[in-house]
């Protein structure tokens, strides 16, 4: 984990130094393809598969909770979670896309409504994710995410 916080904390000041420039296409749309790919399994809330999008040491957090591993986040946090919905659905939803060689970065912005099986309201939130991925042995794989989310602000009148 030591050795991933200082390869990210080596991204920020590298691309201070060096701005970073957008990825080639290729590589962009490789890495939103992985993005895709996770949006994807949560809306149909199948997980099955989703550990290929991941390198091997990774970390997830989320909303201030650091959850360990994907693998830890499946088994005691969003796996069990998704059992409980009838529907999980994005909408809004933008990403950015930045890297240096093998290392890009995504932000993604988006809004998104959960139907519970037991609940008859549901739950609207606005999210942001910044997920750092590494190419490994030529395939993009995510090696760190972090997501928040808030209930979004009324619509103006």
């Amino acid at each position: 984990m030591t050795r991933l916080l200082i390869l990210i904390a080596s991204l920020f000041l590298l691309s201070g130094a060096n701005a970073a420039s957008a990825l080639p296409d290729a590589d962009e749309a490789a890495v939103k393809a992985v993005l895709a790919a996770y949006k994807s399994a949560l809306e149909r809330r199948d997980l099955a598969g989703t550990e290929a999008l991941f390198a091997d040491h990774n970390v997830v957090a989320e909303s201030g909770k650091l959850e360990g591993s994907y693998r830890d986040y499946i088994e005691h946090h969003i796996g069990p979670e998704l059992g409980h919905f009838s529907r999980f659905a994005f909408s809004d939803y933008v990403v950015r896309v930045e890297g240096v060689g093998d290392v890009a970065w995504a932000t993604e912005t988006y809004r998104y409504v959960i139907e519970l099986k037991d609940r008859a309201e549901p739950i609207e939130r606005q999210g942001l994710s910044t997920t750092v991925l590494q190419r490994l042995d030529g395939e993009w794989r995510i090696r760190s995410m972090h997501s928040s989310s808030r209930a979004p602000k009324p619509a103006a009148p």
